[in-house]
């Protein structure tokens, strides 16, 4: 799948052509993971671009690198700048998906990172529509179980943690179904491989808790708190595998995956295998407050232009 990516990077500070843009081989993220990204969305709306929830993805992209004690050797406004700045540099007029990302540079095949290994970081953006069809997809719960605390930190958004989304996106493929669902190692519901999960049943919203190894995503955050202010009972509890399958609804939520319903799971109908009154009304909520025409969440958005 090659990218549309737009002719200019940002990388260590400056705006780069795409083709430039080079790490040597011995790049130590390459070898062992060792890289953090995060994933965002900028909606054009015919008279501005957006950029959704900036804030809180810069800060989770600072704190996952965290975990591992891996620099981001830029402050957090730098970061955001940069990320705007991309935008304009690429006169980017369009809604798009932006991928900022930093990783252990040219670090030998030392296993003992430390804050003083060296980092690069990058961003580039391209042109996104939708990932999912939003008619709805399917989806199989596979034998791979999301890894957990007990191995290492599930709210770390790492490169090498997507092994385990690759491994389990694999087997949905081969099983026919658009997407795979991830249970903990309790064996109830975790996430998908790339989105949170949530359920509609008797008209209560239920998402598994953080402790399910979920990572605690930005668009999971902003579908709880929609809910709420449209006064949509929302919990956050234990989901059983069998709980899936009599749900009235199933959706999946996630920056490039937006609000997605599923409507086959393991090869039978959620409820009448269509999108539910439920995940329509969050979808609809979702695109006017992406689109900035709902003021009461615009200080989600940060204008480029």
């Amino acid at each position: 799948m090659k990218l549309p990516l737009s002719k200019y990077v940002w990388f260590d500070g400056k705006y780069v052509l795409t083709e430039k843009a080079q790490v040597p081989i011995t790049t130590h993220a390459i070898h062992y993971g060792t890289s953090i990204f995060e994933g965002i969305r900028a909606y054009w709306n015919g008279k501005n671009l957006h950029v959704f929830r900036l804030d809180e993805h810069v800060k989770r992209f600072r704190r996952s690198g965290q975990f591992y004690n891996i620099s981001l050797n830029f402050s957090d406004k730098e970061i955001s700048d940069a990320i705007i700045g991309i935008c304009k540099k690429n006169k980017l007029k369009k809604s798009c998906y932006i991928r900022p990302f930093y990783f252990v540079g040219d670090y030998g095949i030392n296993l003992h990172v430390t804050e003083k290994a060296p980092t690069n970081v990058a961003i580039f953006t391209f042109p996104f529509g939708d990932l999912f069809n939003k008619n709805g997809i399917s989806a199989g719960v596979v034998s791979w179980r999301k890894f957990s605390d007990m191995s290492t930190p599930p709210q770390a958004k790492m490169g090498g943690n997507y092994l385990n989304s690759i491994i389990a996106t694999q087997e949905a493929k081969r099983n026919g179904v658009d997407e795979a669902i991830l249970l903990d190692h309790n064996g109830n519901v975790s996430e998908a491989p790339g989105e949170n999960i949530f359920i509609v049943r008797e008209g209560q919203i239920a998402t598994p808790s953080l402790a399910s190894a979920a990572l605690e995503g930005i668009t999971r955050d902003a579908v709880i708190k929609i809910a709420k202010d449209l006064d949509i009972e929302i919990v956050e509890r234990d989901i059983t595998r069998s709980e899936l399958a009599i749900s009235d609804e199933v959706f999946l939520t996630g920056t490039a995956a937006e609000i997605t319903p599923i409507i086959s799971l393991d090869g039978k109908k959620i409820g009448n295998g269509k999108p539910g009154d439920i995940t329509k009304k969050m979808m609809e909520e979702y695109t006017d407050i992406v689109m900035n025409k709902n003021d009461d969440y615009s200080h989600w958005l940060t204008a480029v232009y």
